[in-house]
């Protein structure tokens, strides 16, 4: 009998990876939505897939026993993926938008899990590379951040802008799974491990979502704001954007390594493959589609300092524990702009 896995916030970009992914493995999967709307949309992309994904419909995770109604229904179910938090810098009140949702739905989950489904053995909870990364110390080439590492932003600093609001909402998020963990030790029928991808590029799951939206979510539109523009325009109108990046085909398959391979157990998973720069998504572009894009050339060759001031990534252990190779820069940047070129024309504007 095919295992049956509870995944929150299913209409998320990385969410819909990691459901596709276990409906070809033969998993069946209960998604939480907020909408029927978002449920049925998700179901008739699923259905080309398997016809083992449904859904239910949550309005507010961060609400305490929000989860409970679905857990006492769902007892089949053994595995919870938690991918559900709030990823976005537009908001004036980042205690209300980021800190509290991210906490408290992270909180309340486990605590339903706990309470209410027993029958669950194994968790795992999608955090990020701002929860390990320090804001001061990116750009310090003689730093080196790993599995271990913590941003040390404060709450009353978290409070202050959207900023830092995301980066203290993914640290109290996380640290509220693993304070849960040491309260209960003993009591949990469940293991945890948790997940911390850094930029997430990579095309969508389905055509569908990027034929339905002229802006993407806050790491793909990075590469889609990219596309958007043209030659010959002033320079000043290139973004600059830099960072490390990870392919969402390798975040949903480090979600099912963590609830597949049980060698991993209280991890960290620090997802991370290179560094990259504008001028690096620039010239992905430029080598594959002078055809169909024409896009600033910028100046190749400039990423080359702001890369190496970046700190180091020592995430081997990670590496270790997952045993396969990251996608590449080239090949994530390339399936991503493929995707846009390929919606955009059959919608006729290109």
């Amino acid at each position: 009998m095919a295992e049956t896995v509870i995944i929150t916030g299913a209409s998320g970009f990385i969410a819909q990876h990691i459901v596709k992914q276990l409906l070809q493995k033969g998993y069946k999967v209960v998604g939480t939505v907020r909408s029927k709307g978002k449920g049925e949309k998700l179901k008739k992309s699923f259905d080309s897939i398997s016809p083992n994904f449904t859904y239910e419909i949550v309005p507010d995770i961060g609400k305490k026993d929000g989860l409970k109604e679905l857990l006492l229904k769902h007892r089949e179910a053994e595995i919870l993926l938690h991918t559900a938090s709030p990823f976005h810098f537009n908001t004036d009140d980042p205690e209300k938008d980021l800190l509290l949702p991210a906490k408290n739905g992270t909180l309340y989950t486990l605590q339903a899990i706990k309470d209410y489904a027993p029958q669950i053995r194994k968790v795992v909870v999608t955090s990020s590379y701002a929860a390990v990364s320090l804001p001061k110390r990116e750009n310090d080439p003689t730093f080196t951040i790993n599995e271990t590492t913590w941003n040390n932003v404060q709450w009353y600093q978290a409070k202050k802008n959207a900023f830092f609001g995301y980066f203290g909402s993914k640290k109290f998020a996380e640290k509220a799974v693993w304070d849960f963990k040491e309260e209960n030790e003993g009591q949990l029928k469940f293991t945890l491990n948790v997940v911390n991808p850094s930029y997430v590029f990579g095309p969508q799951a389905f055509d569908s979502e990027a034929a339905g939206k002229d802006t993407l979510n806050t790491s793909s539109e990075i590469i889609n704001s990219i596309v958007k523009l043209t030659a010959g325009k002033d320079d000043d109108s290139i973004p600059s954007q830099s960072g490390s990046f990870i392919d969402v085909r390798d975040v949903a398959r480090a979600h099912i390594a963590a609830i597949e391979n049980d060698a991993i157990v209280n991890e960290r998973l620090l997802l991370a493959s290179d560094r990259f720069s504008t001028q690096s998504i620039l010239d992905v572009i430029n080598r594959n589609f002078k055809n169909e894009l024409n896009v600033p050339v910028g100046v190749p060759g400039s990423e080359n300092d702001i890369l190496e001031s970046f700190c180091k990534i020592d995430n081997s252990r990670t590496k270790r524990l997952l045993g396969f190779s990251f996608t590449s820069f080239e090949d994530s940047v390339r399936d991503s702009v493929s995707q846009i070129v390929r919606v955009r024309a059959l919608k006729g504007k290109l």
